[in-house]
């Protein structure tokens, strides 16, 4: 698959992302008018910096980011107003501890919550933090993420210390769901090969701060 991907295929599948502490409006406008240029899929964004203008754009946004300690009422709360202000697609991050406990239960009841807040106005994309979770727990908590509704199944905030996006994962957690939903690479992605390698193992969404750089190791 990685030789005959054009760069219009993979921007097809990215998520242009400003998720940075430090981000002001301006560069959130940077950021749309690239990923505009770029012919991306989506921008996302911090729900403080909705609403946003973005045509022809999906506009994407994070919940319980990025530690995913967060009440599940108040992860719920921000996602409703975030789609309320213009926002296509809520990715939300699960309780990583409870996972790692294997209190699946409460994973499920996280994204249950987020779900109904949402509804059907939304699709639903589910951090899961790869890199930080044992091989049982990325396929239990991938398992949850589709009964509770969810759309998608991503693998990292990028913001963790144990990693982003790997192979590995990305296998693991297409094995478990696909292609019922899709799975989201994200996190430390800065290389065409890194994201051409990770497309073949099934990721079907990209998130990237380094579209450009990566888009430009795809041929025309």
């Amino acid at each position: 698959m990685a030789d005959t991907l054009t760069r219009a295929d993979v921007a097809a599948m990215i998520d242009h992302t400003l998720l940075a502490p430090e981000a002001t409006a301006a560069d959130v406008a940077a950021t749309v008018e690239e990923a505009r240029q770029l012919g991306v899929f989506a921008v996302c964004l911090s729900p403080s910096m909705l609403p946003v203008r973005a045509p022809g754009l999906v506009v994407a946004t994070v919940a319980g980011f990025p530690s995913g300690k967060h009440h599940s009422l108040v992860k719920g709360t921000e996602a409703r107003l975030a789609v309320d202000e213009g926002a296509a697609e809520v990715d939300m991050v699960i309780d990583v501890g409870a996972a790692l406990a294997g209190d699946y239960n409460a994973v499920l009841s996280d994204i249950v919550t987020v779900r109904e807040a949402i509804g059907d106005r939304a699709l639903l994309k589910v951090i899961i933090e790869s890199a930080a979770l044992p091989d049982e727990a990325i396929i239990e908590v991938c398992r949850a993420a589709e009964r509770a509704g969810a759309e998608f199944v991503k693998t990292s905030t990028g913001f963790h210390p144990a990693g982003g996006a790997s192979v590995h994962a990305v296998t693991l957690m297409a094995e478990t769901v696909g292609p019922r939903l899709g799975v989201k690479a994200s996190g430390g992605i800065r290389t065409s090969e890194a994201a051409a390698a990770l497309i073949t193992a099934g990721a079907t969404r990209l998130g990237l701060s380094k579209s450009r750089d990566v888009l430009a190791g795809f041929p025309e």
